[in-house]
């Protein structure tokens, strides 16, 4: 697992000293690397505690249950707005990290408590999000359609409903439902990859829009 994590410090196209620090103060907490979903992850007796990240604009701490975490030094953001479990920790620079060490240190060791603890996260049901008069409409006009939306695990339909649901006007509910249909029938979520060269597969870091036709 070293060379995997090792690989993917060295290849960073961003952020590689960031991460490489961010690697290396989570050893510092006794934690076990692994490699897993294509990035750096860190567990305490086979349990994931924490992955470190690298985006765009940020590289991030990625607390698998952040919504647990007392936050004291509110720090901890979703990753979406569809996020109910996770919860990240971003930095923009060496600087910030290192100032931030000690409190880094604090929420990992919390993390690896509430990981003993067996603390689990409440998950909403998919039957608790308000299914939008234009979806149960479209799902009338096309069976298929509403049998590939059922088909998509819970969490995938969570995160559409939520996305079709925030819209105010009833025009743009409809466009959001026909726009995502062609994801929907590929078994896609909202934010995953669909042109396979995503770095981050599987989610989705916008390389499709460097593909030429």
């Amino acid at each position: 697992m070293i060379n995997e994590v090792s690989n993917f410090l060295n290849n960073a196209d961003k952020w590689q000293s960031e991460m490489e620090l961010l690697c290396s103060i989570c050893n510092e907490c006794g934690l076990t690397e692994d490699f897993k979903w294509m990035h750096p992850c860190y567990t305490h007796n086979g349990k994931n505690i924490v992955i470190v990240q690298g985006f765009k604009d940020y590289c991030a701490l990625l607390f698998n249950k952040g919504a647990l975490l007392n936050d004291e030094s509110k720090l901890l953001v979703p990753m979406t707005e569809n996020t109910q479990a996770s919860r990240q920790i971003r930095f923009k620079s060496l600087e910030d990290i290192e100032k931030q060490r000690a409190i880094i240190k604090a929420y990992i060791f919390e993390a690896v408590e509430v990981e003993k603890l067996g603390l689990k996260v409440e998950f909403k049901k998919t039957s608790d999000f308000e299914i939008p008069e234009e979806l149960t409409i479209k799902f009338d006009d096309d069976i298929s359609f509403k049998e590939a939306f059922e088909a998509l695990t819970p969490g995938r339909q969570k995160g559409y409903l939520l996305h079709f649901s925030q819209a105010k006007q009833s025009k743009t509910r409809s466009d959001r439902i026909e726009k995502s249909k062609e994801r929907i029938f590929l078994g896609k979520g909202l934010n995953d990859c669909v042109c396979g060269q995503s770095k981050h597969y599987p989610r989705c870091d916008g390389s499709h829009k460097y593909l030429k036709d």
